[in-house]
């Protein structure tokens, strides 16, 4: 049975009521519907202190900041781009339409249709993250969007020249210097020059995470993604410096980020305690890794692996490092997580910023039914069908049958339309018994 060697005494706190943020978010939606641009740009001010003429950027502004990086910085953004452009392509191959002959004389088919309009939002605030410019634009490009424009918060009171290139070279027809609830609310009801559009993705903070969740249904989202979650699954040929670097590299997201560490190793659940200590004293994030480490870190010891396993997919975490002898024991039996990492050679940070997996993934359990962002979400599957005469039928006898059982006589009496026009309903060819 597993045993808590170290306990998150912050998780107590995530089931406490979110009525207050929902209202407020609720409160500044509806300001936005009822005021539109003067209330988008009253939040600007409030929020980011940013109040400029317009809040797209000029073609020639996007330039000056990408011109004012050092070479190797864009050629560093312009090589992750490609990494997660070429896996995108690969899985937007692999995405068929289809058709099929389910009877004779019955035509079925799905369609993958691009979702026309898009909006990106790439978060700034602690950190300016520009490799989620990557994840979504990118992305979306590969899908095929017509449409894609992208918001981001001021930095400072100043574009941050790393995130505006990132967007830029993605493939973004818009960039809008604006961030929170205003810029998802904007892009999702079509104010301050900010949309319509059709879909909403990127990660946030709580607010952009609750503004999208309110919008849904007006228009799509990628999904609801709360604090940044790591599990390291260890056995005994794991080290102490390697699981506390790469638990310390996902709890510098934030205070409330969770980092768990599941073992069947008792020495190394015994030596991580120190070995986060000694690292803490050295990282420039300790201010935020440690209150993360304190209040949301666990160690959790397993007898065997099929017990980390069924623990493990219990979490359903976001990020899911393997650290054991055979980690394709893992690969081939996990169900519920966002993204695996398998091996020592690889770890979270690969997958956020660089080897081309995408890194906006399921969080707060919601690996159990969805992955993450995809090239699929941009795509609408769609069916379609047609009929001979022949087949309509056969088929409409079924119909009106099914039609009558359920009262729907409107309903059966399109099945009956076509019996009479393409066929009579006792010809054994039509169902018939």
């Amino acid at each position: 049975m597993p045993r808590h060697v170290k306990t998150a005494p912050g998780r107590s706190n995530q089931g406490q009521s979110q009525t207050e943020l929902r209202k407020t978010v609720e409160s500044l939606i509806a300001d936005i519907e009822a005021r539109g641009e003067s209330a988008v740009r009253e939040m600007s001010q409030r929020f980011d202190g940013w109040d400029p003429e317009r809040f797209r950027l000029a073609d020639e502004e996007i330039e000056a900041a990408v011109q004012s990086l050092p070479r190797q910085t864009i050629d560093d953004i312009t090589y992750a781009q490609e990494q997660i452009r070429r896996f995108a392509l690969v899985q937007r191959e692999a995405i068929k339409d289809v058709e099929v002959e389910s009877i004779p004389g019955v035509v079925l088919g799905h369609k993958n249709i691009p979702v026309d309009s898009v909006g990106c939002y790439v978060p700034g605030g602690r950190y300016p993250m520009v490799a989620s410019a990557h994840m979504s634009i990118v992305t979306a490009r590969a899908a095929g969007c017509r449409r894609v424009i992208a918001c981001t918060p001021p930095t400072e009171g100043k574009p941050h020249a790393e995130t505006i290139a990132a967007m830029s070279l993605a493939g973004a027809d818009e960039i809008h210097l604006i961030g929170g609830v205003q810029a998802v609310a904007g892009m999702a009801l079509g104010v301050a020059g900010l949309g319509p559009v059709d879909i909403l993705v990127g990660p946030g903070n709580a607010y952009v995470a609750e503004a999208k969740r309110q919008l849904y249904g007006r228009v799509g989202i990628d999904l609801l993604a709360g604090p940044t979650e790591v599990l390291v699954i260890a056995d005994e040929t794991a080290d102490a410096e390697m699981v506390a670097t790469d638990l310390l590299g996902q709890a510098e997201h934030g205070p409330t980020s969770p980092a768990v560490l599941l073992t069947t190793s008792a020495s190394l659940a015994e030596a991580l305690p120190a070995e986060i200590a000694r690292q803490l004293e050295q990282l420039e994030t300790a201010d935020v890794a440690s209150a993360a480490w304190r209040d949301y870190g666990e160690i959790i010891l397993c007898d065997e692996d099929a017990e980390m396993l069924a623990e493990a997919d219990r979490l359903a975490f976001e990020h899911v490092e393997v650290l054991t002898r055979d980690p394709d024991f893992f690969l081939s039996r996990m169900r519920n997580y966002g993204s695996l990492f398998l091996g020592p050679e690889t770890n979270v940070a690969f997958g956020d910023k660089v080897i081309g997996t995408n890194h906006t993934l399921p969080t707060l359990g919601a690996a159990r039914y969805t992955g993450g962002l995809w090239v699929g979400k941009f795509l609408k599957t769609v069916t379609y069908q047609r009929c001979t005469p022949e087949a309509s039928a056969a088929i409409g006898a079924y119909c009106s049958r099914l039609c009558a059982i359920e009262r729907f006589a409107g309903h059966k009496e399109q099945a009956d339309l076509r019996v009479r026009r393409y066929g009579r309903l006792n010809r054994p060819s039509a169902g018939a018994e």
